[in-house]
């Protein structure tokens, strides 16, 4: 089977990009949860929300990857899913008291609303692949009638229930036309690998712009005195090495092993690499801003265990993220994104032990270690491999 036309690279359109923005205010709600109790419990639900959230976010990602919003009723119907998103959003700093129902609700939506897209591209037999995702929604939604375990149970039947979606996907009914399970996994894999990628940074973007909005939240009414600005422009630096870390060197090793990848084996790519290490490095950066947040009042205080675990191990998550995304793209060096994870998330004893102040330069400081000495090393590497060709 051709890709000939996937591999001419399509762009992201605006609305696709408008619809970004709608998603990334569920992050920006859940760093608002996490930021009004930085606790494990309160982090642990995060997590759960998140994982849902970011399952049919991915879920939209592929679809208009396939089916582009290039005519009225796509258009439309994509509105009705950021509609949808929206209603999840607003309801989720409640959600676990009294709004779970309504965010259950929304989430249905959302996931009828990218059904009907998905048959525009794969036919009827891709209601199939609905039927676990819904009855996730269904889950989601009976979540909201109770409390405590009973309420958490429902949510992680609802990630068993999103993670059976790509088994049916593959093996499950609906081949009504006679086609192999590998004749499937072509057509999952053809994906346009330009698309996708950018799709995937423009969204990483605009989660790291949300860190940045978080400075000034954080910030607040407080006098613009130099030591506040020494903090805000620190803050500023780690989003900017975070950037540095993701936008320098993977996106575009990214793209090139999604070409060098068949079709078949595409889609599996996808799920490991923009799925299971995007979730991660997204929730890193939601909880970098909740320490953002709570750290910038007090940079020459000692932190609370929960503010300054926010803040480092907010970035250890990014890198474990970014470890695994790198591994799954076969993107190499990997030993010195893996070694500064856990030197970034024993920061958060500086924070705890001296003042949020020293601990936000010291992951800086880590970062900018790791990204220098990474730098040199590839550039150690290329010197002798033209030495060796010469």
């Amino acid at each position: 089977m051709s890709t000939a036309p996937q591999e001419q690279g399509r762009r992201v359109t605006t609305l696709e990009l408008f619809f970004d923005l709608v998603f990334v205010f569920t992050l920006t709600q859940l760093t608002v949860l996490l930021a009004g109790d930085l606790s494990f419990a309160t982090a642990g639900r995060v997590a759960l929300i998140f994982v849902v959230l970011f399952w049919m976010y991915g879920a939209y990602a592929y679809l208009t990857n396939q089916v582009p919003p290039d005519r009225p009723s796509r258009r439309l119907l994509l509105m009705l899913g950021m509609g949808a998103f929206l209603v999840c959003a607003l309801a989720i700093p409640r959600v676990f008291d009294d709004t779970g129902v309504v965010f259950g609700l929304g989430f249905l939506l959302v996931v009828v609303v990218h059904t009907a897209l998905y048959t525009r591209s794969h036919g009827w037999d891709s209601v199939w692949y609905g039927v676990s995702n819904g009855l996730a929604a269904l889950s989601v939604t009976a979540a909201g009638l109770f409390d405590g375990l009973a309420a958490d149970g429902l949510w992680l039947l609802a990630i068993a229930l999103q993670f059976v979606t790509p088994y049916v996907a593959e093996h499950g009914p609906g081949r009504r036309d006679g086609r192999t399970p590998d004749a499937l996994r072509v057509q999952l894999g053809s994906l346009d690998p330009a698309h996708f990628v950018e799709r995937h940074g423009l969204l990483l973007i605009i989660a790291l712009g949300e860190s940045v909005i978080s400075i000034g939240v954080g910030i607040g009414d407080l006098p613009l005195t130099p030591g506040l600005f020494g903090g805000a422009f620190l803050a500023l630096a780690l989003a900017v090495a975070l950037w540095w870390t993701y936008f320098v060197r993977d996106e575009e090793g990214a793209e090139a092993a999604f070409r060098a990848t068949p079709p078949p084996d595409r889609w599996r790519l996808a799920m490991n690499a923009y799925y299971y290490a995007f979730l991660p490095m997204l929730l890193g950066i939601a909880c970098l801003a909740a320490g953002v947040k709570k750290a910038l009042g007090h940079l020459t205080e000692h932190l609370h265990t929960g503010p300054s675990l926010a803040l480092a191990g907010g970035v250890a998550l990014f890198l474990s993220g970014d470890v695994a995304f790198r591994a799954a793209m076969r993107l190499r060096p990997l030993r010195f994104r893996t070694a500064a994870t856990p030197v970034a998330l024993a920061c958060a004893l500086l924070g705890v032990h001296v003042c949020a102040a020293v601990e936000l330069l010291s992951l800086v400081a880590v970062l900018a270690a790791m990204l220098g000495v990474e730098a040199h090393s590839c550039a150690s590497a290329a010197r002798t491999q033209d030495f060796a060709r010469s």
